[in-house]
Order: C-alpha cells, then sequence, then structure tokens
C-alpha cells in the first residue's frame, strides 16, 4: 500500500519543482542580471527543499548529485559564455539554478554533519 504524503513532503516537492522553473525562467529571461527578490526567492526555496525534500537515506546521493550540478554549472557556464546568441542564456540559467540548488546543498551537508556527530 502506498503511503500518503505528508504536508511537509508536498510542501518540499512544490518548493523543488518551484524552484527549479523560476530558476530556468530567470535563466532564460534575465539577460545575466538577476532581481535581488528572484534570487531571494530561489536562495528561500532550496533552503525549503533542503529542510523538508531530502531524508536520510537520500543524503549521499542528494550531495553526490548536487555537488555534480554545482561544479558543471560553474565550469559550464564560463564554457556556455563562448557561444554566440544562446551562450549567455544558458550560462545564465546554469547560474541560477546554482542559486537554488547551493542553499539546500549547504542545509543537507548541516545535517548530515550533525547526524554524525550525535552521539548513539
Amino acid at each position: 500500500m502506498a503511503k500518503k504524503a505528508s504536508t511537509m513532503d508536498k510542501v518540499g516537492s512544490w518548493a523543488f519543482i518551484i524552484g527549479v522553473i523560476i530558476a530556468l525562467l530567470i535563466g532564460i529571461f534575465s539577460f545575466g542580471t538577476f532581481d535581488a527578490t528572484l534570487v531571494s526567492l530561489l536562495i528561500i526555496l532550496g533552503i525549503i527543499v533542503g529542510l523538508l525534500n531530502v531524508t536520510s537515506h537520500e543524503t549521499s546521493p542528494f550531495l553526490l548529485a548536487a555537488l555534480s550540478l554545482v561544479i558543471v554549472s560553474y565550469f559550464g557556464g564560463s564554457v556556455f559564455a563562448n557561444i554566440a546568441v544562446v551562450g549567455k542564456y544558458l550560462q545564465s540559467t546554469l547560474n541560477a539554478l546554482m542559486t537554488f540548488v547551493i542553499p539546500a546543498t549547504i542545509i543537507v551537508a548541516l545535517k548530515a554533519i550533525y547526524s554524525l556527530a550525535q552521539d548513539k
């Protein structure tokens, strides 16, 4: 029998979906200059995802995927910046995704360190 998702699980899932969509829209339409309000929204959604959406069993895969995404986004953005016409959009999109993912990664990493430091 399938387990019913709690309200907090739904909030975390929706925060992730909304964060990715906003990051993509910011990347496509911002032309490299991010509005402070939208950046703050991405950071808040990233924190919500880190707090609510990643369980202890998902910590290692999430951190590995997030680390890969941040590294590839950073270096990929630098490479894409040199591509005519679409390069600035690709770079901007990757920067917006990083802005969303980095706070979630920090929260999950801190939760992992805390769970390692706990006395069992």
